[in-house]
């Protein structure tokens, strides 16, 4: 039975040999790309075009054509391809439609090679856009799905291959373009000629992306490589839109073991192999992720903990609950998008009758719109369905990832903090809470941050738009915001080896004595918290001193002279009650260290209402949207990069009458102690 898709919804592959037709009534270029985990591609040599058509498992058409067969064998891929996108584009230079919006929805189906239609996809509701992504097939749990994609670039090819991250993606349309405007195949120049093989200190790197990249819902550096060997990637997931936290979510992983050209070693320019070994990791390929038990006949793999690539478990779970994040954002905007038809189509149809005069009264208008509401009902259903499958094959994943977090990622609740030690070395990521959407409340996605941090947080402790804070005065809202970044502050000392990390705290009014009593009476801050006027310059003098010289040294190369007794480890300022205490030097300190400050190591957690600094004008703006603001309580303020949900977001809480928290500054101190000796 063919799947009929629609934007966002993913189909099981049952077979590794396909075609995939493409019928656009009009002639367009049809191109592959081979990707990452994350969706980035390597190089040039990761792109099927005309060309250059054929790639280990894919082939495509050498010229532009109304109508086209792709070749794809997912068996034969590299094992580093995680992804082959089809894309299609209006040809320039030769004539013809400039964009798809003029043009009758082209249709892209994924066959067998007996011919029979395994999933197809009609690329409605473009406009000006002359390139498009039509679909995707990518590994899942050790398994191939197809997903309908439909997104269009009205720059054309080059804006396309830039965002999957092509460092030579205006070279490339631009051959691409001019092989078929010739009417003729022609190979794209090769990239940049690599460093002789006696310099590998520019040779390519690869290291772990990260979900708060909008977020990401994670951040981290991009795949690299060897005609670009510096270029990275950072980002903020997921989200935007509020991009704030999820924007941790905006990159995925990358291999480290992948090559330039996928499934073949890449040669140096002088014909020797070149090493492509990441100079801070072991030289040895990762351990491949644990199996899953076999399934029975008909029903889906089980899942298992730690399934995604990566040289640990921890950087394994990080990038599954990372590709967990994609797929539910994927799957609910499928579910709309489906439910956005089928009420569009209803309303056209009811439109119809009563259009007729004849029609609006009677038995015949009657049946119609009855008619139009069963079919309105049948699509909704069919839609629900595809989605609770969705959603109860994540939450049987999350089952099995929640249990096996280790602490930096697992909820204060986890067991795995009873068996909590000071770390030798600093995590992956951190976990700052949960993240859901209203059609999956029960289901619950991680919602992790890159470190080091890349922007402060900003803990809102004002009124907001969530219905669990509408209840609560302000004195109670204020309460649990200082609550919540005593647990952030207290999860982001555990997680740091006992010499990585300083925390200051400024009290001005000192209404947290309360609150911050587990870190004073632990003795893991650097003193005790700064009070009054005099307290907030003091600690910002010093800070803002601090940023000054390690930026001095480090742009001086330098950073060997620092005085002896500088502190090295990174510094987190903690303010709460802002801005009472600050005058205008001190807002100016508190924003330079904002905005210069996590570059070198120095962060900023914020506790504070906006309205209390609504006197400082549009000059605090800059403030608040470089730190990333989380809530004491439940609210959708969260957006994803990809399809734009606004994601609930839920704190990390410990549990009522829990002592994890004084357990674990009890061990954090007495590393502290002992590393001081």
């Amino acid at each position: 039975m063919t799947a009929e898709l629609v934007r966002g919804q993913n189909h099981p592959l049952s077979e590794a040999r396909l075609e995939i037709r493409v019928s656009a009534g009009t002639p367009v270029v049809a191109a592959a790309t081979l990707s990452d985990e994350s969706g980035r591609i390597h190089g040039v040599e990761w792109v099927a075009h005309p060309g250059a058509p054929t790639l280990p498992g894919v082939e495509v058409s050498r010229q532009a054509a109304a109508d086209h067969r792709l070749a794809v064998d997912l068996d034969a891929v590299a094992e580093t391809v995680h992804r082959v996108s089809v894309l299609l584009a209006l040809p320039t230079g030769v004539g013809g439609p400039v964009d798809f919006g003029s043009l009758a929805a082209p249709v892209v189906a994924v066959t067998g090679l007996d011919g029979t239609e395994v999933a197809g996809f009609t690329l409605t509701g473009l406009g000006p856009e002359s390139a498009v992504v039509a679909l995707e097939l990518y590994r899942r749990q050790g398994a191939w799905k197809v997903r309908a994609i439909g997104q269009g670039y009205a720059g054309g090819l080059a804006d396309l291959l830039t965002d999957q991250g092509l460092a030579q993606a205006h070279r490339l349309a631009s051959a691409i373009n001019e092989a078929v405007a010739q009417g003729v195949a022609r190979s794209v120049p090769a990239p940049p000629s690599r460093t002789a093989d006696g310099d590998r200190s520019r040779q390519t790197t690869a290291s772990a992306l990260g979900p708060d990249q909008a977020a990401s819902p994670y951040g981290g550096q991009g795949a690299q490589t060897a005609s670009d060997p510096y270029q990275g990637s950072q980002g903020n997931p997921v989200p935007q839109g509020a991009a704030d936290a999820v924007a941790s979510y905006s990159t995925g992983p990358a291999d480290p073991s992948a090559t330039t050209q996928p499934g073949t070693p890449a040669a140096s320019g002088t014909g020797g192999p070149v090493d492509y070994s990441h100079p801070r990791r072991r030289n040895t390929a990762p351990a491949p992720p644990p199996a899953a038990p076999p399934a029975e006949p008909g029903r889906p793999a089980q899942p298992v903990a730690g399934d995604a690539t990566g040289w640990s478990m921890d950087e394994r779970l990080y990038n599954q609950v990372w590709g967990m994040f994609e797929d539910l954002a994927r799957s609910t905007a499928a579910y709309r998008s489906a439910v956005d038809f089928a009420d569009t189509r209803m309303d056209r149809e009811l439109d119809e009758v009563l259009s007729d005069p004849r029609s609006r009264i009677g038995g015949q208008g009657d049946a119609a719109r009855e008619s139009a509401r069963a079919k309105h009902a049948q699509l909704v259903d069919q839609a629900r369905q595809v989605l609770d499958r969705d959603l109860a094959h994540l939450a049987a994943e999350a089952d099995v990832v929640e249990p096996a977090l280790p602490p930096a990622y697992a909820r204060w609740d986890n067991p795995a903090w009873h068996a909590y030690r000071v770390p030798m070395e600093m995590p992956m990521a951190l976990r700052l809470g949960d993240l859901h959407l209203p059609e999956s409340d029960r289901l619950r996605i991680p919602m992790l941050i890159r470190l080091p941090l890349e922007r402060g947080l900003w803990i809102d402790s004002g009124r907001t738009g969530s219905p669990d804070g509408s209840f609560l005065d302000s004195h109670e809202l204020r309460r649990l915001a200082l609550d919540s970044a005593v647990a952030h502050t207290a999860r982001l000392l555990a997680v740091h080896p006992a010499d990585e990390f300083t925390v200051h705290v400024l009290d001005p009014a000192g209404s947290g004595a309360q609150a911050f009593a587990p870190l004073v009476h632990s003795g893991v801050l650097a003193a005790p918290p700064a009070m009054g006027a005099a307290g907030v310059a003091d600690i910002l003098t010093r800070l803002t001193e601090h940023v000054d010289l390690v930026q001095m040294a480090v742009r001086g190369g330098a950073a060997d002279s620092l005085p002896p007794d500088f502190d090295t480890a990174h510094q987190l300022l903690v303010v709460n009650d802002f801005p009472h205490g600050f005058d205008d030097r001190a807002v100016t300190r508190l924003r330079y260290l904002a905005d210069e400050g996590p570059a070198v190591g120095v962060h900023l957690m914020l506790v504070a209402d906006r309205e209390d600094a609504a006197g400082y004008g549009p000059l605090l703006d800059p403030l608040w949207r470089g730190l990333m603001r989380l809530t004491p309580v439940p609210e959708d303020h969260l957006a994803d990069p990809w399809v734009g949900h606004a994601w609930t977001y839920e704190p990390a809480l410990l549990p009522p009458g829990s002592q994890v928290l004084q357990q674990v500054l009890a061990q954090v101190a007495e590393a502290r102690r002992l590393w001081r000796k």
